[in-house]
């Protein structure tokens, strides 16, 4: 299997030549919280982002990216010295428009597609908590990219969740977990984040 996939990518390594596509990598923090947080006394917690993405090398003022990004958000609870963390790991895909103003200063915005792989809670740690979340969100993001020297690039985004993240099937006729909100939230997360260019 893995044979087929490297010859898969060798095979297409000279479209993405011939066709002047412009791949990068990068890693990075995020700042996550949830919307109406006070009502499980969530704060905005620290996790990582990783991923890459595919664009077409700009040449004009507009332009487009596709990214792939495993992200790791959520939110911590609890009274403050009591507080516990709910950690979900997304799927990010990204669809976004580039203003590219120089070579060195770019613009995105655009969509946002999410995909949740893992929910836990580490009071919790060897219980899963999918059934209490939405497998899937969605939103819209922004965000400033510099490209100081050679391939580097350093950048800032904001992710706007657009759609309620938990599930209310899940709570039956029981009261909810204390990591449950008991308002329909949404994702926010700010990215900050260093990558290379090939």
């Amino acid at each position: 299997m893995r044979y087929s996939i490297v010859c898969f990518l060798s095979l297409l390594l000279p479209f993405f030549v011939s066709a002047q596509l412009s791949i990068g990598v990068k890693a990075g923090l995020n700042f996550s919280n949830v919307t109406k947080a006070a009502g499980i006394n969530a704060n905005s917690r620290t996790g990582y982002m990783i991923g890459g993405y595919i664009a077409p090398k700009p040449k004009k003022l507009l332009g487009f990216r596709s990214e792939i990004i495993l992200s790791r958000q959520g939110y911590d609870y609890g009274p403050n010295g009591n507080s516990s963390t709910a950690n979900l790991d997304y799927l990010l895909l990204p669809e976004l428009i580039t203003f590219n103003f120089t070579k060195k200063i770019e613009l995105h915005a655009g969509i946002q597609f999410g995909f949740l792989l893992n929910a836990n809670v580490d009071s919790a740690a060897n219980y899963s908590l999918l059934d209490y979340f939405k497998r899937f969100d969605y939103g819209i993001a922004g965000g400033v990219q510099v490209s100081p020297i050679l391939g580097l690039f350093v950048g800032a985004r904001i992710n706007v969740g657009l759609k309620n993240i938990n599930n209310d099937q899940a709570l039956g006729a029981g009261s909810p977990p204390d990591f449950y909100p008991r308002e329909f939230v949404k994702n926010n997360v700010v990215q900050i984040y260093a990558g290379w260019r090939f």
